[in-house]
């Protein structure tokens, strides 16, 4: 227990660490003045618009995870969405994606299915994720060169994406020589440990399944598409409402530029809410394009503001109807773990 408060308080500790370096990089050599002007002239009006495409690219995300959890039991939509919202809440302020965890946990709760194996499906989730985002990567290429550190960063995630992929398939085809490597690993553990550990890695496993129909893969996969067409949508959306196509004739193409960029801190654990890593990216991003720092400083914090409060909120209320607490659902998860 005592390591597991060090661990945790270190993550909280290099959570912010990281969001300071990166709100001082964001804020050097702004025009706070042209800041002002950009927050001041904004029409915001048009969040309306951009709060129901995040609305339905929520839905649509809750759709997808409803296939990938068919194989292992038929769940209801309602009851996924909320747990996609409260996991999405709980990002706001846990280090490291651990809201993903308390996604998890939650989504136990509604269905019934073992943590570690809806986890399974998250992680798998994930890394559709990023692969869908490398082939954005791949299309915004073909159109606009993208600055070397990017170029490597989507080689990177590329490289971890088809070598986690693999391993899963690889423990999961061999899962009994898994569950023995995994058994002699843990050996040094107390029986209960020991015990615990690999139940709770015998169940992740269980999440790691084909798709209950073969039509059910090229669906997955318009519904990656469809969700990452909406992210686009809301860039392209605050760009007219911050008049920057106009101002400085942004063509079509910086909407996709900027999503992969800014991107980039979602994907990579890292601050809570990506506080800092967002808004620095999405700066240099709009920089690529000639947006001064000042109006593109402001433009990231009204994109991060509108994609973190409403969800907040809503799941903040999702849990008050439930009647359920995140402190009781990490005492669900300490309890598991004994």
């Amino acid at each position: 227990m005592k390591w597991n408060k060090i661990t945790h308080n270190w993550k909280i500790i290099a959570g912010i660490l990281l969001s300071l370096l990166f709100i001082f990089l964001a804020f050097r050599q702004v025009d706070f003045s042209q800041m002002g002007r950009a927050f001041a002239d904004a029409d915001y009006w048009l969040l309306v618009p951009i709060l129901a495409v995040i609305f339905i690219s929520l839905l649509l995300r809750a759709w997808r995870w409803q296939y990938l959890l068919a194989p292992i039991r038929q769940v209801q939509l309602p009851g996924l969405f909320a747990s996609l919202v409260v996991g999405y809440m709980a990002n706001t302020f846990l280090p490291a994606h651990l809201g993903e965890v308390v996604r998890a946990y939650h989504a136990r709760k509604k269905t019934g299915i073992a943590a570690s194996a809806v986890f399974a499906t998250i992680v798998v989730e994930r890394l559709l994720d990023i692969f869908a985002l490398l082939m954005l990567m791949g299309l915004a290429l073909a159109v606009f060169p993208f600055p070397g550190w990017v170029q490597k960063s989507g080689v990177i995630m590329l490289v971890l994406v088809v070598v986690l992929f693999a391993l899963l398939l690889l423990m999961k085809k061999y899962r009994r020589q898994t569950m023995a490597v995994s058994g002699r690993l843990t050996a040094f553990l107390p029986d209960s440990l020991s015990a615990k550990v690999n139940g709770l890695l015998d169940q992740f496993l269980n999440g790691i399944v084909p798709l209950k129909a073969a039509g059910h893969y090229p669906l997955v996969g318009v519904l990656s598409f469809a969700i990452w067409a909406c992210y686009a949508v809301t860039f392209q959306l605050l760009f007219h409402a911050f008049d920057f196509v106009n101002l400085y004739h942004l063509p079509w193409t910086a909407a996709l530029v900027a999503l992969v960029i800014t991107t980039i801190s979602v994907v990579v654990p890292s601050s809570p809410g990506y506080i800092g890593s967002y808004h620095f990216l999405c700066q240099l991003a709009l920089g690529l394009f000639a947006v001064p720092k000042g109006p593109a400083l402001s433009y990231a914090f009204v994109l991060h503001a509108v994609n973190m409060f409403p969800v907040f909120f809503l799941g903040l209320f999702i849990l008050s109807r439930e009647k359920i607490s995140l402190r009781s659902v990490a005492r669900e998860k300490l309890e598991e773990r004994e």
